[in-house]
Parts: C-alpha cells; structure tokens; sequence
C-alpha cells in the first residue's frame, strides 16, 4: 500500500485546489431554495469550476455523468444530478464537489437544509459536521487512521446517530482516491500511522435511522436501507508538524 506523502509546496498546490472547492460549495449553497433542481445546481457549479480555471474531478470519472454528487434525503452519496429532482422546503441536500488544478485534488461536501428543518433534521446536520471536526482533531503525526474514525465514531453514536460504513475517506493528492482509506469508525491505535505530509478527505456520512445501505438501479446512489435521512460533511485535511491543516475552509 504506497502511500504518498506530499511537500509544502504539494500541499500549497491542493489548498489553492480546496479553495476553489470551497467557493463553489458557497456559490452553490446560495441556490439550495424550494423549487429549484439539483440540476440546477449542477449547472451553476460546472460554469464556477470553469470561471475558476479548474476542472471538476467526479465528471467522466468511472463514467460519472456530472460534475457534482447531490444527495437528497434518504440519499448518502453519489446522487446524480437531475431535472426531476425538485428542492422542497425540509429537506436536506448534501453536495459533493471535487475539483482538479495544476494536477492536484480538492474535495468536499456539505450538506445543506431547504428553509426550515425539523428538529431531529437540524441535529443530524449539526452533529454530522461536529463529528467532522472530531475526526479533524485526530489528524497528528504518529496517530492512526483508528484514531479518526473513532472519534467520529463516538461522537455520532453518543448522539443517537449512525455512521456509514460502505463509503468511507480516502487518501488525496495527484488522484481523486489515495491510499490509506479513512473509515468513520474505527479502534483508536489501530490502522495506518499518520506521517507529516499525509493528506486525507475526512467525511463522516451519518445517517438518522441504521447504518444500512443500498445502490439504486442508476448504480451510484446510495441510499439508507430503512429510508432514514443522511448527512454528508467533507474537508481535506493535511498532516502537518503543528496539527491539522484543513486545505478545503
């Protein structure tokens, strides 16, 4: 299992890669109102990635059609952009977005509420991407991939949630997907070392009912087995000597 770790100025290189992430995330947020399609979304991100001087990273990848992943409700990950697919206030819609520039990858996800949510919604949202944060802490030298997931882990289950364990984080740099893989749960002290250099894409996939999962027909979206909602929040984060260095704010 090669595991690449990257320079400063490999690391400088997927922070500018992670910035432009971030930007379409945040332009894209903005159009998240009852009535528009997930379509619509992707539309505005495509022309973002092409403002930016990027290109996006999922479209074309294993013959992915579009340049976002928008899951809706009961939808995990890897949902496919759609005109039929209309935003109604309640919901919860997670966008991942994946960009490429000067060879390196940035990666993230959010997952964004239409107007208002009920409470139990509102929480799975805040807890999702506190447990995030909780992974982000354990990003040190000489702590193990075991250390991530356990603390995201612990802290969804503390809540009453579940986390995801078919879809897991990976490994990023010069590809979309590097080794180690990074699960949501996990031992502490088990897996993987972290080394300086390391950059891992951290994104606990949490669901409100169990952590079953299934493909639907399209063969990417993933869907919660007993149609419970999920969440999906997503930073790439560098192994640094003075802790953590979240390359996607």
């Amino acid at each position: 299992m090669a595991i690449v770790c990257k320079s400063a100025a490999e690391i400088e290189k997927m922070r500018r890669s992670g910035h432009i992430v971030r930007e379409v995330l945040d332009h894209v947020r903005a159009l998240v109102v009852p009535g528009a399609t997930t379509m619509d979304l992707e539309r505005a991100a495509e022309k973002k990635i092409r403002d930016l001087g990027a290109k996006p990273a999922f479209k074309g990848y294993y013959d992915y059609p579009c340049v976002l992943c928008t899951s809706v409700n009961e939808e995990i990950v890897h949902g496919i952009p759609s005109e039929k697919r209309v935003m109604k206030a309640g919901d919860i819609v997670s966008i991942d977005c994946g960009v490429v520039m000067d060879g390196y990858y940035g990666d993230a996800a959010i997952t964004v509420p239409v107007n208002g949510l009920s409470s139990e919604l509102r929480k799975l949202l805040e807890v999702t991407e506190a447990s995030l944060y909780k992974g982000i802490e354990q990003v040190r030298i000489g702590n193990a991939v075991g250390d991530v997931g356990a603390a995201v882990q612990e802290y969804v289950e503390a809540n009453g949630f579940s986390v995801v364990r078919e879809f897991v984080g990976h490994g990023i740099g010069t590809k979309l997907h590097e080794e180690p893989q990074v699960p949501n749960f996990g031992t502490r002290g088990h897996g993987v070392r972290l080394r300086e250099g390391m950059v891992l894409a951290i994104e606990p996939m949490v669901n409100s009912g169990q952590s079953g999962t299934r493909v639907l027909d399209d063969k990417w979206t993933a869907v919660t087995a007993d149609g419970s909602c999920s969440a999906h929040f997503e930073h790439c984060v560098a192994v640094t000597k003075n802790g953590p260095m979240i390359l996607t704010k």
